[in-house]
């Protein structure tokens, strides 16, 4: 790597920090995540806005020869965040009742699935592709519909501080199931595109069996290797193996077909949360991560995002249609299935509105939409503008939410309050 193209990395790196902090610190007067801001930054760094009003700026500051490298470190921070996610993450909280937090989870996928069908059924012979299979259109737009984005909902839940409440634990274990589910759904619906369905099954049952091995097998060892250190301190040694399996659970995802970042995640999960390698590998103890990596991770998307493709009031009904069908089926799907497993009701429609949450994973699966020719650059812009609604609205809808509901209930819920 020459000198000049890291001088370049480091320039867009730190451009796209500090623009990220600025815009999450003024969407914070207003009561909005600072993610949202980081995710604003990319757009407003990228072709929608900079590469409109200064063209030759936006070259200069992000060169074609530095996105490659900038997609890197984004990966890595992200996937360095899920693991730490994961750590915090209180799996025994739900032991009793997680069965009923997977039926919510499935629930929250298949009804917005269903309309993400039918809005494929309406807008294809506008928006598809010529040569794309209809199904392969259907279905994913079905399961485009029906992301929820962990990353930035473990973010969410981190800001405000509902990480370790019954209702962050449980967002989080529906969102785990959710988007676990949802990436077997499209390595199927890739499979599909290319012909090759088989490839998708084999990556939903590898992706079964891994979860068991890390869960019966790997989780002992780890807690073994955890529980060696003496005190608070943690060595070199320790923290070196810990690393070292995290990585290798993220290429493992990874090569099976779903994702790294579930790897880490879920190597972060089977570590006991009270050792000394869980304490010195929490989020708050890693603050490079969120203030460095992850902002380059929500940015780099939206650099590659373009709104200007989005111009009549034709266009513009279609993307609030799918934005509403997003809304009405992510959050209908996760109250329905909160009632028929017998969570109260508030408690279920604020799970529903975390749920609602879609952010950056649905952007990737987009670009992979996009890559694959299935997703034309006019929807893919629109399906982006969704993600970023969807985002937006999950702050404001859960304070108003919190505020309606009477004083006694606003704390977090004990276990008991789960159920009616």
């Amino acid at each position: 790597m020459s000198s000049s193209l890291t001088v370049d990395i480091l320039v867009a790196l730190a451009v796209v920090v500090i623009t990220g902090r600025l815009l999450g610190k003024a969407l914070a007067t207003v009561g909005q995540p600072p993610v949202i801001g980081e995710v604003l930054a990319g757009i407003l760094l990228g072709p929608s806005l900079l590469g409109r009003v200064a063209p030759s700026l936006e070259a200069r500051l992000f060169p074609e020869a530095v996105k490659p490298a900038l997609g890197v470190v984004a990966q890595i921070g992200v996937v360095l965040y899920m693991f730490a996610v994961g750590v915090e993450f209180d799996a025994a909280a739900l032991r009793k009742s997680a069965a009923r937090f997977v039926f919510v989870s499935q629930a929250s996928i298949a009804v917005p699935f269903v309309l993400g069908l039918g809005i494929a059924a309406f807008i294809r012979p506008e928006f598809a592709l010529p040569g794309v299979p209809d199904i392969a259109f259907s279905l994913f737009m079905g399961v485009a519909m029906s992301i929820t984005a962990f990353p930035v909902l473990a973010r969410i839940l981190t800001d405000r501080g509902l990480t370790h409440t019954e209702l962050g634990v449980a967002a989080l274990t529906c969102a785990a199931v959710d988007d676990v589910t949802a990436w077997c759904l499209l390595a199927i619906i890739v499979g599909v595109t290319r012909a090759a369905i088989s490839n998708g099954m084999n990556a939903a049952a590898l992706a079964a069996v891994f979860i068991a091995f890390m869960f019966l097998v790997a989780r002992p060892i780890a807690a073994r290797l955890a529980n060696a250190e003496q005190g608070d301190r943690v060595s070199y040694e320790t923290l070196t193996w810990t690393l070292a399996g995290l990585l290798l659970s993220a290429v493992i995802t990874e090569a099976i077909g779903i994702h790294a970042i579930f790897g880490a995640f879920i190597y972060g999960a089977i570590l006991p949360r009270d050792s000394a390698v869980g304490g010195q590998l929490s989020i708050h103890r890693i603050p490079v991560i969120t203030i460095l990596f992850l902002p380059a991770f929500f940015a780099l998307t939206g650099l590659r995002t373009e709104i200007g493709l989005v111009t009549t009031a034709h266009d513009w009904a279609i993307c609030a249609l799918i934005t509403a069908a997003a809304v009405a089926g992510k959050f209908g799907g996760t109250l329905a299935g909160g009632w028929l497993v017998g969570l109260r009701g508030r408690f279920a429609a604020r799970l529903g509105i975390l749920m609602n949450t879609r952010g950056l994973m649905q952007l990737i699966v987009l670009n992979v939409g996009l890559d694959l020719g299935v997703l034309s650059p006019r929807l893919f812009t629109m399906m982006v503008i969704m993600a970023v609604v969807t985002t937006a609205m999950t702050a404001p809808w859960l304070d108003l939410m919190t505020a309606s509901a009477p004083s006694s209930s606003r704390p977090a819920e004990p276990p008991s309050a789960l159920v009616r």
